[in-house]
């Protein structure tokens, strides 16, 4: 959990109803609040603000969100009736999520005590739809949210809303350092790093490879064998890399890399990075585990230079602090297409993060074919079975577009002894063929971010925040009418840009 984070509670009420009135509500919506609080399922600390009750007092402290750094989005219930026209200037002015919670007090109705000042004091149902109305006229970027605090129901969809807010959060924070450029004739790599930063807040620059490689080379010899050593007792070294044996140099090189990698990105204030095997300046290995290490400490990576998917990596690993599961920098390589068991085998060089392994990881050391280096160290594994999603995000020239998939890991149908990388199998929903056209239509990259952790509501949250486009392939999609979906998108796009 990270407590530094806040999400604001606030309750819309109005003076009409008087002094008792008020602070049955204050109390109620402290209830509410502090339910929210101990569900466990808000990955930040839940802060009940005064009950609002006119225009100066919302907009004062919608500026306040906005200038606090800790408050990572804002949920919104009205209590009984709250004008909404008081709520224009501090809705207008809003820049942080927004969930609106329409929920009650009571789970039951009283049926044989109400009267007039129970129907005064519990009228949610009506003062929400108000504020639904000025939010939807505003065109205010939210998510809804109805039923009671007490439903699972309704903790999952708010935890959820609360996991795409933190990764916004790391988004618009974001520092990433690309280790030379990306690698050469790649279209999919490109982007526009001022949109991004423009869009979400992510800083995005270039350093010397040769830069990184100073820092490597300064690495103090203890350091790499306290790191050796820890190497041994979390992993599965092979033999011929451990103390005495014939490759144990190269494991400890590696060493030296992360060393000295996490070095440069923690004094850089940097918490994602590419690399680029066609620009390795005087690194004697691809980074292969140092990367590995990385990511499963947080870190963002998108290989050949692709910061894109860096950007998003992290974004992701922030949003899915806690959960059960692994996410990892991915790519689509190569397909089982038997009829009746069609599958995607996914992987990478060697830069999968060990967060989705099955089991414990070996370190091994292999000939890697490009790059012109030495033979890199890497982990090597299988991922974790079970219910995910992949996501890519494009440059579509005008704006970014993330798309994604409702996928299913599963064990590979047979033993891959010599395929010295970590892997992931997976079968797309709703089947291969619909998968891979809809991707492809969309402009999909071949890069990709995979959780185990995450679903496609996260996802969905995370893009309405971000007020970018999102294709989600699912078990429902039809290519005629996915096509149809995305030119509907391109033409809303555009439009809500302006001019």
């Amino acid at each position: 959990m990270t407590q530094e984070k806040t999400i604001w509670f606030l309750t819309g009420s109005q003076n009409l109803y008087g002094d008792d009135v008020l602070e049955q509500v204050a109390s109620q919506s402290q209830a509410i609040s502090q339910a929210l609080a101990a569900s466990g399922a808000i990955p930040a600390e839940v802060v009940w603000k005064p009950v609002l009750k006119e225009s100066a007092a919302i907009r004062r402290i919608m500026l306040e969100a906005n200038a606090d750094d800790n408050c990572i989005g804002l949920i919104a219930w009205m209590h009984t009736f709250s004008p909404a026209k008081m709520w224009i200037s501090g809705l207008d002015a809003l820049d942080k999520p927004l969930l609106h919670l329409h929920t009650q007090a009571n789970e039951a109705l009283p049926w044989a005590e109400i009267d007039m000042d129970f129907m005064n004091l519990n009228q949610a149902a009506h003062g929400d739809r108000e504020f639904g109305y000025i939010q939807t006229r505003l065109g205010t970027p939210r998510k809804t949210v109805a039923g009671h605090v007490s439903s699972p129901r309704t903790i999952e969809k708010v935890g959820v809303w609360a996991r795409a807010a933190a990764g916004r959060h790391a988004m618009r924070t974001l520092r990433l350092a690309r280790f030379g450029d990306n690698m050469r004739n790649v279209a999919v790599t490109e982007g526009d790093k001022v949109e991004a930063e423009l869009r979400f807040g992510t800083s995005v620059n270039t350093y010397g490879v040769n830069e990184l490689v100073e820092v490597v080379d300064a690495v103090d010899e203890a350091a790499i064998t306290s790191l050796v050593k820890e190497y041994e007792d979390l992993y599965d070294v092979a033999p011929e890399l451990r103390a005495g044996g014939e490759r144990h140099d190269s494991l400890r090189y590696g060493a030296r890399i992360e060393v000295g990698l996490r070095s440069f990105l923690t004094e850089g204030g940097f918490k994602a990075f590419t690399t680029n095997f066609e620009d390795l300046g005087g690194l004697r290995q691809l980074p292969g585990l140092a990367v590995q290490r990385l990511m499963a400490d947080g870190y963002g990576f998108g290989g050949e230079g692709d910061w894109k998917t860096s950007v998003l990596l992290h974004t992701l690993k922030s949003a899915a602090q806690g959960l059960p599961g692994g996410t990892s920098f991915m790519e689509d390589y190569t397909y089982h297409l038997v009829p009746g068991q069609e599958l995607i085998l996914g992987a990478h060089m060697l830069e999968v993060c060990p967060s989705i392994a099955a089991a414990k990881p070996r370190i091994e050391i292999h000939p890697l074919g490009i790059g012109g280096r030495e033979d890199p160290v890497r982990m090597v594994f299988d991922a974790m079975p079970g219910e995910a999603v992949t996501i890519g995000i494009a440059d579509m020239g005008d704006r970014f577009r993330f798309v994604a998939n409702e996928i299913e890991v599963v064990e590979p149908l047979e033993a891959l002894p010599k395929l010295p990388v970590a892997r992931a199998v997976w079968k797309p929903q709703p089947d291969l063929a619909t998968s891979a056209e809809s991707w492809l239509m969309a402009g999909g990259p071949h890069h990709t971010v995979l959780s185990t952790a995450l679903t496609g509501e996260h996802l969905g949250d995370l893009a309405d925040m971000l007020e970018t486009e999102l294709a989600l392939i699912d078990a429902s999609t039809d290519v005629r009418l996915f096509g149809r979906e995305l030119r509907w998108n391109q033409a809303y796009y555009r439009l809500a840009q302006g001019f």
